[in-house]
């Protein structure tokens, strides 16, 4: 995505139209202006450019995308309606990605083996089967039924699903949109977790130097007690009386 020229056009001089403009050439390309028109489609070609720009391209195939873009963008103008009181961005962006997609998705930017896509039949047609009879069609049902290995019936379906950038736009309203980023959360450094994490460091602390090195032995480098008795220099019995002492102390400093 570092090429200036796309599809003949000088992505760098693009114009930038204001509001008021915009608003102005849409109510006059409506009215039958031509000039106005391709006004409005090459100063709102900046929008269809950085939305090709959340797709991961290789700079091969990027004029593609953006005609797509284009196209896309060609659509939003002809089905807009002034009426309806939103910015035309709002009502363009799906639409725009909507067509980058469609082209990417029948371009078959993603090549799935052929052996791959009847596997996904084959779980679609059962799972459509064990559904019509009023049961839940899960991943475990669809394997047993096709006698293949759960993990099959996983793969198969994730080859065939189409990605989906995490800019995707999945609400709009008076001209702000919700991206589907905004309702990703991680789950691995909730406050919850981290406060657990923090008391275990407290729990930790607590410990005798042995015992933090048995544990650190056991646990981090995954040494048998066996190993750990000739390292530390005690009998295996000391170390697995000391472990078990030793998680039973950071059991009642963490509840």
């Amino acid at each position: 995505m570092q090429k200036v020229e796309i599809c003949g056009v000088d992505t760098s001089g693009l114009p930038k139209l204001t509001a008021k403009e915009n608003e102005e050439l849409m109510v006059r390309l409506k009215q039958g202006d031509k000039q106005a028109r391709d006004k409005f489609i090459i100063g709102n070609m900046r929008l269809v450019l950085s939305l090709v720009k959340r797709f991961r391209i290789k700079n091969l195939g990027v004029d593609d995308v953006f005609q797509a873009g284009c196209v896309g963008l060609i659509k939003a103008i002809d089905g807009f309606d002034l009426s309806v009181g939103v910015k035309f961005s709002t009502y363009a962006v799906p639409m725009i990605i909507g067509e980058i997609k469609r082209y990417l998705r029948d371009g078959n930017s993603l090549r799935v083996s052929r052996s791959i896509r009847d596997m996904a039949y084959k779980v679609l047609k059962t799972r459509e089967m064990i559904e019509e009879r009023d049961e839940e069609a899960t991943i475990e049902k669809i394997a047993r039924e096709l006698k293949v290995a759960e993990r099959e019936v996983v793969y198969a379906l994730d080859a065939i699903s189409d990605p989906i950038s995490i800019y995707e736009p999945v609400y709009n309203k008076s001209g702000d949109t919700l991206l589907l980023m905004d309702q990703l959360c991680d789950e691995k450094n909730t406050d919850e977790i981290w406060t657990e994490h923090v008391a275990l460091g407290e729990a930790l602390e607590k410990l005798g130097e042995r015992e933090k090195k048995i544990l650190f032995l056991r646990y981090y480098e995954g040494k048998t007690q066996t190993e750990i008795s000739e390292e530390v220099g005690i009998s295996q019995a000391q170390v697995s009386r000391l472990e078990k002492n030793a998680l039973q102390n950071i059991r009642l400093n963490i509840s």
